[in-house]
């Protein structure tokens, strides 16, 4: 089972060599997670953007662009599309985002034409080391569902125990996220956890251990969870955390990163493959391992 980020590239070791298509990918740092991918035998990259301003870029990072396949591309909004296409058509395994926007990068994944829809909700999801234990959680989702409803909260949590199943948690504990950890009408958050987590009971969420609602210090906390007598399979331990909306699962990643030194892999699962969407704020070393995590689902 995964216990460490690096772990993740162990894992992406075995799956074999995949190929990765970056779209726009004029970006030193970028350039530099994907030069350590095909580095340690990981990745073969496909480069799509401004052939000029890759080479600046890569000359900014110290990468030896020969060792990776080139394509122009000027437009960005093209670039994704191309990039989306390789991925449809079997030519790559999955494709990672440069310096072109989200949303294009979203427009070319659910297009009908070359496009990865597989007709799931897609959901970001990070994976970060629990700090002073070994191993690791994965929360979901801080950057792109905005207010999920129930029935969107049901598909981010599928798709966090699928990824979780690759790393190794064969039954993980899932802990739907809410302020307080009992229900409350006046808080919807709680409301939709108390629904998830009898969904789960009676198998219509499968493969985990669902539960909530439960308040963020009880659901990674033993201690917590003792001195406020909560009795739950997954209080203290959860291996999966849903948070209620994109502001809630945004500031928890920015915690982790700015204020716990933290260093995260994150990915887009729910698409006919991996789709990595990094910040351009994400350090070199979360982009890094954002591929290898895309590379071991893929």
């Amino acid at each position: 089972m995964v216990k460490s980020l690096r772990d993740i590239v162990e894992l992406a070791k075995a799956r074999g060599t995949r190929t990765c298509v970056v779209v726009a990918a004029e970006d030193p740092e970028v350039l530099l997670a994907v030069d350590e991918a095909v580095n340690c035998g990981i990745a073969k990259s496909i480069l799509i953007g401004n052939l000029h301003k890759i080479e600046e870029a890569a000359g900014i990072a110290g990468v030896d662009i020969s060792k990776h396949e080139l394509v122009e591309e000027d437009d960005p909004p093209t670039a994704a599309r191309k990039g989306v296409k390789l991925v449809s058509e079997g030519e790559a395994n999955l494709v990672m985002k440069g310096l072109v926007s989200t949303s294009d990068v979203l427009k070319a994944v659910l297009s009908k034409d070359g496009g990865l829809r597989t007709g799931r909700l897609l959901s970001h999801m990070s994976v970060f080391e629990m700090p002073g234990k070994d191993r690791v959680a994965i929360f979901s989702d801080g950057a792109m569902n905005i207010a999920p409803s129930l029935e969107e909260k049901v598909e981010i949590t599928q798709n966090a125990i699928n990824v979780a199943h690759v790393l190794g948690m064969s039954n993980p504990r899932v802990a739907i996220i809410a302020a307080i950890e009992y229900l409350n009408s006046d808080m919807q958050a709680t409301i939709d956890a108390a629904c998830i987590s009898k969904m789960a009971e009676r198998g219509q969420i499968k493969g985990g251990i669902v539960d909530g609602p439960l308040a963020l210090d009880n659901a990674v906390s033993p201690e917590s969870a003792r001195i406020k007598g909560i009795r739950s399979p997954v209080a203290g331990w959860a291996d999966i955390l849903i948070m209620p909306d994109i502001e809630a699962g945004n500031v928890f990643y920015k915690t982790l990163v700015y204020m716990a030194s933290a260093c995260c892999a994150s990915i887009v699962a729910g698409a006919g493959a991996p789709v990595v969407l990094t910040s351009r704020s994400d350090s070199h070393a979360s982009k890094f391992y954002s591929l290898a995590l895309g590379i071991a689902v893929s």
